[in-house]
């Protein structure tokens, strides 16, 4: 029996009309419609004649997340009297609730994926309805763009509707409406009441979230605002966290509160999910949630929202070759959607953990995940949909060029695309799979080898992130898992079993694969299966020990297997720590670390990480710079692993010469012999390229090293080493790039001087080193010098010594000093220095190298 009074309440119903209409027009709309208003639940019913308005259709309504799928067609089958698989079921990976009478069914954007590259037509469905479209799933936007192709060519009278809890339609209104024109845009308004604002910062400075990490001092904070909000406010409370992990910390942490503590997320046990999405039953609860719970789900009887202002989003390490869930800052979207959350029902507050200072700079929308996610599964998507570059396809936004290719590679590598990145048979089969590529080269490949069960079984492991419970060597977290009996591994055995079953036929492995090559496992125990698969999906992963807990992965990264606290080394209490060889499954990058952290791993030996990754080895000569000198050898490496080494007898001159090259403008021209008259020439030459430019060359050392083959000569093309290097004499080198062929170099010494004649007739050096040019002379011996002299018109400074040599004063214009100056240096040194003449009027005065005595014998 149809629960009308429930329905009518749903304000999303004054939208219908509009939306019906739109869709027996151009086909495609938009919907806006806040959180509660019944979009995902009335509108589905309502489109499919389930309600009593217009014909029967059937609908598909794609959520981004399993736990939205079920919970959506759970809320509409009650609607309606009936259980989830009648008329309303869903679909979600490893679980299906639908039969011959079902016309409304909801999927996953991941499910709708696999049905659109099966039956591109969708036969029998009618309408489509592409849910929390705003939030930027990179499935849900591929779903769009493959469905707006089917309409374009396949099936014009396809419904298409894009649901979203945000204003922000336009972008799809374009992308809905096509060459047409923009679609419709149909708004609904929300029963909204007012949030209160709380701001509640930390007292104390926390560290920003990195990779995987969230300071425990938040988390602990976050349950403190928790704490607070049951004492000062009445209602349920729904906390946002990032993850899973963050959950079970802060619900450790609330032990002993006057609430029930409910876990809502992705993993989260059905019946969890279904007593909390069902309400309370007059006890006050607290229901810690991912972001899962913004607008996808609807948590009833919340009066108050804490919002760590976290989420998790995926990230792609392209430097690392690594590609994870990151933890990120919120957007003041996201913000909304959970402060809304809190108004639902009744007046409500949100409590923000951050400084109301700080909410401005929070970015307004999150990152659509084509932006920032790895691409390798969209890119065998759009492969096999037949548009390998992803030109034609309509994206809200292109996918970044750099990830794509990143993709391709990886595809090419397993076998998926050929040299025109078009899907291979293998590719397709891959693709059905429903796994992310890597995976599903595993289970292929990894099956003829291991068996297609313990395959299936480690591929499950590795497809949903165990419990860090279970610790970081694969092989004993399969062996938990087989023994376990908690939700994780009640999922792991349907998926393991629904990959068995879907890789059963053809024989795993045909078609391209590298199975009939990987024998290292073959017959042997799990732990070997274990790391074969692991191998097999992630080869760039495959990690030799550099000692210390600490290993060298085959892509160039630095790995260490995870400390066991303060002042333990890197992988103490880990089995992993004494393998030679690893199979990296999970890593991720520490703030400020150099290398990546190791989070599941399998042991492996050399043969198992060669079979898996012999894309990548590689043998031949290498000649290079490499600690100091040149070093030349034949390499056989698997990646960045090196292998054997032997040095080289008699290695390429043209090799030995650019590593000679490589090594210079490495270390800099200072590798070359510099004796005094070369730093003075180079000096000099600095001058008057100061002063002149043109034709006087540039001599910095940037410089220096970009004309390197043009000054060094034959010397360079000598040079075999290190030290052959060390005994070039720069200063001759130097004078080669002299202006020669103009003849200017022929005025190099008028210009700029080596030497100065003074009155005494001493040549003084002229040091060319600063700014500008310094004549270091004793003051008695410039007597009756009316005015400094200039080198090419740069008036020198004059550093006046004493009769032992040491400074007595500094000036550019010896006028000036005779008048003023020397009257203080006459006074403080003429006592100190007798014998030696002190005039009073310098400017007038003979020059002299001697003391007085001298000057008066003659």
């Amino acid at each position: 029996m149809i629960r009308r009074d429930a329905l009518a309440q749903l304000p999303v119903r004054t939208a219908l009309p509009a939306l019906r209409a739109a869709l027996d027009g151009p086909g495609a709309a938009v919907l806006c419609a806040p959180p509660g208003t019944g979009k995902t639940t009335l509108v589905p019913l309502d489109l499919a004649g389930l309600t009593g308005a217009g014909p029967v259709r059937r609908v598909l309504v794609a959520e981004p997340r399993r736990i939205a799928a079920r919970a959506a067609a759970r809320r509409m089958a009650w609607l309606l009297g009936e259980k989830a698989g009648e008329r309303v079921g869903f679909t979600v990976r490893g679980e299906r609730r639908a039969g011959a009478r079902t016309v409304v069914e909801v999927v996953t954007t991941g499910v709708l994926l696999q049905r659109l590259q099966r039956d591109p037509e969708l036969a029998g469905v009618d309408v489509v309805v592409l849910d929390e479209c705003h939030e930027r799933h990179l499935d849900a936007d591929t779903s769009a763009a493959f469905l707006l192709d089917v309409r374009e060519t396949l099936r014009p009278e396809l419904g298409l509707v894009a649901a979203s809890a945000t204003t922000d339609a336009e972008g799809w209104a374009r992308l809905l409406g096509g060459p047409a024109g923009a679609a419709p845009v149909v708004e609904a308004a929300g029963v909204s009441h007012p949030v209160e604002v709380v701001w509640a910062p930390p007292q104390r400075p926390v560290q920003p979230a990195h990779g995987m990490r969230v300071d425990p001092a938040l988390l602990g904070h976050v349950a403190a605002v928790v704490r607070r909000a049951l004492q000062e406010r009445t209602g349920d409370v729904l906390c946002f966290l990032p993850g899973v992990g963050e959950i079970g910390r802060v619900a450790g942490q609330l032990a002993g509160v006057d609430a029930e503590v409910l876990q809502v997320h992705g993993r989260a046990p059905a019946e969890v999910q279904d007593a909390v999405l069902a309400g309370g039953d007059g006890v006050r609860r607290v229901v810690l949630a991912t972001s899962v719970a913004e607008s996808s789900l609807t948590v009833p009887g919340v009066r108050v929202v804490v919002d760590s202002g976290l989420a998790r989003v995926p990230r792609t390490d392209h430097a690392r070759g690594l590609s994870a869930l990151a933890t990120v800052r919120a957007s003041r979207a996201a913000a909304r959607q959970r402060a809304g959350r809190a108004g639902r029902e009744a007046p409500g507050v949100v409590y923000r953990c951050w400084a109301q200072g700080e909410d401005g700079r929070l970015s307004a929308f999150p990152d659509p995940e084509i932006k920032v996610a790895d691409l390798t599964a969209f890119a065998l998507q759009a492969a096999c949909w037949g548009d390998p570059a992803a030109r034609g396809l309509a994206l809200l936004d292109a996918p970044p060029a750099g990830a794509l290719a990143a993709a391709r590679e990886v595809l090419t590598a397993v076998g998926a695309v050929d040299a025109e990145g078009r899907a291979t048979d293998r590719g397709v089969r891959m693709a059905r799979l429903g796994l992310h590529p890597r995976l599903a080269r595993a289970l292929l490949d990894g099956a003829p080898e291991v068996g297609l069960r313990r395959a299936a079984e480690v591929v499950a492991l590795l497809s949903e992130e165990p419990p860090r419970a279970y610790g970081d060597d694969l092989a004993a977290a399969w062996r938990s898992v087989r023994r376990g009996g908690d939700a994780y591994a009640a999922r792991w055995r349907q998926e393991a079993r629904r990959l068995a079953s879907a890789a059963g036929e053809p024989r795993a492995g045909a078609g391209g694969g590298d199975g009939a090559a990987v024998g290292a496992a073959g017959g042997r125990g799990d732990d070997a299966a274990a790391g074969l698969i692991a191998a097999l999906a992630f080869p760039e992963r495959v990690a030799r020990a550099r000692g210390g807990g600490s290993f060298l992965m085959a892509s160039g990264t630095g790995a260490e297997l995870a400390g066991a606290g303060p002042g333990k080394r890197a992988g103490d209490g880990s089995g992993l720590r004494d393998a030679e060889w690893l199979a990296v499954a999970v890593a991720d990058r520490p703030v400020a670390a150099v290398s990546a952290r190791i989070r599941l791993a399998a042991v492996i030996d050399e043969g198992t990480a060669g079979a898996a990754a012999r894309a990548l080895y590689s043998s031949g000569e290498e000649v290079g710079w490499s600690g100091g000198d040149v070093v030349a050898r034949r390499v056989t490496r698997l990646g960045a692993i090196e292998l054997v080494s032997r040095p080289l007898a008699s290695p390429d001159a043209g090799l030995l010469r650019d590593a000679v090259v490589s090594g210079l403008r490495r270390e800099g021209p200072g590798l070359l012999r510099w004796p005094a008259a070369a730093v003075s020439l180079r000096q000099r030459m600095a001058f008057l390229h100061r002063e002149w430019g043109a034709p006087w060359p540039d001599v910095s050392d940037e410089a220096l090293l970009a004309r390197a083959e043009e000054w060094l000569g034959g010397e360079l093309a000598r040079a075999r080493r290190r030290a052959d290097l060390e005994r070039i004499d720069a200063g001759q080198a130097l004078a080669r790039l002299l202006p020669w062929a103009t003849g200017e170099a022929a005025r190099f010494d008028e210009l700029a001087p080596e030497r100065i004649e003074v009155p005494s007739g001493s040549r003084v050096r002229v040091d060319y080193g600063g700014e500008q040019p310094v004549l270091a002379v004793k003051l008695q011996e410039v007597f009756g010098w009316q005015e400094s002299p200039r080198v090419s018109g740069v008036p020198l400074l004059i550093h006046l010594l004493s009769p032992a040599g040491r400074p007595a004063a500094v000036t550019a214009d010896l006028a000036s000093f005779w008048k003023g100056g020397y009257r203080s240096v006459r006074a403080e040194l003429r006592g100190r220095y007798p014998k030696h003449p002190w005039p009073e009027d310098p400017s007038t005065a003979a020059p002299t190298r001697h003391t007085t005595a001298r000057l008066k014998r003659g």
